[in-house]
């Protein structure tokens, strides 16, 4: 070869270092490169996309920088959505999130646009305030979508609405879709936004023919083991028991052999102040007067059975719910007892009391 070994050695020791300095400052300009590029990257201010509410907005309008445009310092923020509301400023985002929702989107982008609009409406009152019935129709008609994480971001959106008085009765319009919803799907997320919706909403008489039909579904949603949506089942079959034509619907409804488990001391205490609440408003509905002038027939596994029939345990469940740890369960306890001992032609007759000569002479 003509070459010595440590000759041999030496050379490849040398290319060995020029591959080494090659290959460093090959990565260190990717490097920089990199950073560079992530410096100039600015993304826009406000975008049609679903954005947190508390993120900074410039002024209606105002346009971001171009991703071209030289390095400079920062721009001062504009301040949040909310406090520029707090200012009298209208900031712009509801409107957004508004028309953004007219375009077509995957499921995903529109969930989120609802769910970002449902935060301004509760944060921005004023930009609320200021929507059109046109709007109400625009989220309503997003229950109508296929995918049920859409229809429950939909349903928080019109129950966020529902809290301005004048959108009500246009909310109102659909709460027939709500039970059907509520009635067909089973979704404990969906059940929950359903029935908040329809507990914030006063259900008009030409919905009550609805009611009954979706009775049962109510019913098994109230056994179900999602306690938020049995409170929330809880507190609207409370509601419609005042009504004297779906009274008789619900205590003839069909319900578990187990049904007074609901009201065992280990259940939650709002699970309980809720059921307890139920049998009251039912206990004082079949004493009244009107109720008890028709002779009803019940079939044997039935709510009216379970709770008040001649084999019905409540009484003893009742009883341990008096010495319940949380006082609004003990007293909502003592109420449904009282109901229960009350004679029934109490609520017939006029008030006959009259008060002991002592009595009356102290004046108390």
């Amino acid at each position: 070869m003509g070459k010595s070994i440590p000759e041999y050695l030496g050379q490849l020791d040398i290319r060995k270092s020029i591959v080494s300095l090659a290959t460093g400052a090959t990565a260190i300009y990717l490097l920089y490169k990199a950073i560079r590029a992530g410096l100039k990257c600015q993304p826009p201010f406000c975008s049609n996309s679903p954005i947190c509410i508390a993120r900074e907005c410039p002024v209606p309008g105002e346009r971001a920088p171009p991703q071209e445009a030289p390095l400079r310092p920062p721009l001062r923020p504009k301040g949040l959505a909310i406090e520029r509301e707090r200012h009298g400023r209208d900031s712009g985002e509801l409107r957004r999130l508004l028309n953004s929702l007219e375009c077509k989107h995957d499921e995903y982008t529109r969930s989120m646009i609802l769910h970002s609009i449902t935060r301004c409406v509760y944060l921005l009152e004023a930009e609320a305030s200021a929507c059109t019935n046109d709007d109400i129709k625009l989220v309503a008609d997003m229950l109508e979508d296929k995918d049920t994480s859409v229809k429950i971001q939909a349903l928080n959106a019109l129950k966020a609405f529902s809290g301005i008085r004048k959108f009500r009765l246009k909310i109102q319009e659909h709460s027939i879709k709500v039970l059907e919803l509520v009635s067909t799907i089973w979704d404990s997320e969906l059940h929950i936004s359903g029935l908040r919706l329809l507990n914030n909403l006063p259900l008009p008489d030409y919905v009550h023919p609805q009611l009954r039909r979706v009775m049962p579904a109510l019913m098994e949603i109230l056994q179900s083991d999602c306690n938020m949506a049995q409170v929330q089942a809880l507190r609207l079959m409370s509601y419609l028991a005042q009504k004297n034509d779906l009274l008789y619907d619900i205590l003839n409804c069909q319900v578990h052999s187990d049904f007074l488990n609901l009201f065992q001391s280990t259940q939650p205490g709002n699970l309980l102040f809720e059921v307890l609440v139920f049998a009251e408003r039912l206990s004082e509905g079949r004493n009244a007067s009107h109720y008890r002038a028709v002779k009803w027939h019940y079939n044997e596994q039935s709510l009216h059975e379970a709770l008040f029939g001649d084999e019905s345990r409540l009484a003893d469940r009742l009883l341990s719910l008096v010495i319940h740890p949380e006082e609004e369960v003990q007293i909502q306890a003592c109420k449904v007892i009282v109901s229960l001992q009350c004679p029934q032609d109490v609520a017939a007759r006029p008030s006959s009391f009259h008060p002991s000569h002592s009595f009356s002479k102290s004046g108390e």
